[in-house]
């Protein structure tokens, strides 16, 4: 079964306002909205205001607004573009209204949709590029909600690439052929190394990547991000991993990124999963590689989803001379660290003032040899230990941190999918850590964090190891 689409009452169009009268009468703060509102467009803004209010004549001043101090007359808005009535007096904006529609003027009556020719939207400004979204005056604060999301998905130098972006299209016009080489070129100038450059604010570096676009003619260079995909929530994905996700060709993502994380990439993104959790390497990290390196060289842009961040326990250091050996393009983009979102689940301070003043970040397998680790020492001096991967080897991490002269009642913190809705809490101290290994129903990432800090977590929602322990001691 489809839904059918429905019909709008208000068609969304912009209108050429540039050195054209805009006219606003009302003295108070509906008039000061549509003031800014107008101001982002280059519209010759008159204000007619009898009693105008301070910050509405202050903002007049400062914007270079024709501010007139006079009772509203009809030829105020002789020969203007648009009009709107804020005045806050419905039979005051009745007339306003009536006198605009008798000269043919689009007329907007604030917060009057029944009055109203036409509707403000709420305005994503990314001049030359506008994002407007309307509800035909239904849903104000809806149209708002959806506008601060639209904002925080287009990057703030969208603007200004596309006013580069006008500068190079007669050459493109000329030199790229129609039909998918000129698309594949706007979508390199527009997603490549140009539009990084610009995000730099090196505008110099974008003009040398556009003119090598031209040049490159239908040969556009691929590129690799290498992106961080949290630890599991996807509201915890940054907003340059987002944006990045909906302009990827491919997708290349690890078995502990969730469903829902790859879900947010474009719609028609080629999507590849390459494994690589324990017990199931679907593929090895050469073959990953060599993947990378043949999807760049085709010139597809591409994310390489991993979880938590890219840069730790990742093996993105192999990805990266990988791909600098075969110079294809890349870019890391961070992402929340599971150690970072456990201590947040558990509200944790990982330092704490007095009691920890460093973080160590490890694997379960760098205390399973027979040489204890350089920064071993930290652990007894203080530091938050944070143990990636450590459910199998919890006895070998327990005993040796023992050894190494850490207290057995130093507090320890587990999770179980850290920051997803079905994560799982478990607390004790270094004593109660190898019953963690019997856990065989924690199939998820677990976390396990251990220190002096970690006693002033909030154990609340959070279940005892050593409950566990002496339910399989009486068994």
């Amino acid at each position: 079964m489809t839904t059918k689409t429905q019909k709008l009452a208000a068609f969304p169009v912009f209108l050429r306002v540039e050195n054209r009268a805009v006219v606003i009468v009302g003295n108070g703060d509906e008039a000061l909205a549509k003031a800014r509102l107008l101001g982002q467009s280059k519209a010759a803004l008159t204000l007619v205001a009898d009693a105008p209010e301070k910050a509405l004549a202050a903002w007049a001043a400062e914007n270079g607004a024709h501010l007139i101090r006079a009772p509203y007359a009809p030829r105020y808005i002789e020969n203007a573009a648009l009009v709107f009535a804020a005045t806050d007096d419905e039979a005051q904006d009745r007339v306003i209204v009536a006198d605009a529609r008798a000269r043919s003027i689009p007329v907007n009556a604030v917060d009057r949709p029944e009055l109203c020719d036409f509707y403000t939207p709420a305005l994503v400004n990314r001049a030359p590029l506008a994002v407007a979204i309307g509800t035909e005056g239904a849903g104000p604060v809806l149209a708002q909600m959806v506008r601060a999301r639209v904002d925080q998905m287009l990057s703030p130098s969208l603007g200004v690439l596309a006013q580069l972006g006008t500068q190079y299209r007669d050459a493109v016009d000329r030199l790229v052929p129609r039909g998918l080489a000129r698309r594949r070129f706007w979508k390199a100038f527009f997603t490549g190394d140009t539009a990084r450059a610009v995000e730099r604010g090196d505008v110099a570096a974008a003009r040398r990547s556009a003119s090598s676009l031209l040049a490159a003619g239908e040969d556009i260079p691929g590129h690799i991000a290498l992106v961080g995909a949290g630890p599991g929530a996807e509201d915890l994905l940054t907003l340059r991993a987002q944006r990045l996700l909906m302009e990827a060709d491919v997708i290349v993502y690890d078995a502990l990124v969730p469903e829902a994380v790859v879900a947010m990439g474009r719609r028609d993104a080629e999507r590849i999963s390459v494994g690589k959790r324990k017990g199931c390497h679907s593929k090895s990290q050469e073959e990953i590689n060599d993947l990378l390196v043949a999807l760049g060289r085709a010139g597809k842009r591409v994310v390489r989803l991993k979880s938590g961040d890219p840069l730790i326990f990742g093996r993105a250091g192999e990805e990266m001379a990988a791909l600098r050996e075969a110079a294809v393009s890349y870019e890391v983009v961070p992402g929340v660290t599971a150690a970072f979102a456990a201590a947040a689940d558990f509200e944790l301070p990982l330092t704490l003032r007095g009691i920890a003043s460093s973080i160590v970040f490890t694997t379960g397998h760098d205390l399973k040899g027979r040489t204890l680790p350089d920064w071993a020492s930290l652990a007894v001096s203080g530091a938050t230990i944070a143990v990636y991967m450590g459910r199998s080897v919890a006895a070998d991490v327990a005993g040796r941190l023992v050894e190494a002269g850490l207290s057995p009642d130093t507090a320890v913190a587990v999770i179980e999918n850290a920051s997803r809705n079905d994560r799982r809490l478990l607390h004790g101290t270094l004593h109660d850590l190898p019953s963690l290994a019997d856990r065989n129903e924690l199939t998820g990432p677990v976390m396990t964090l251990i220190g002096d800090a970690v006693a002033g977590a909030n154990f609340e929602r959070s279940e005892a190891l050593a409950s566990h322990k002496h339910q399989l001691e009486r068994a």
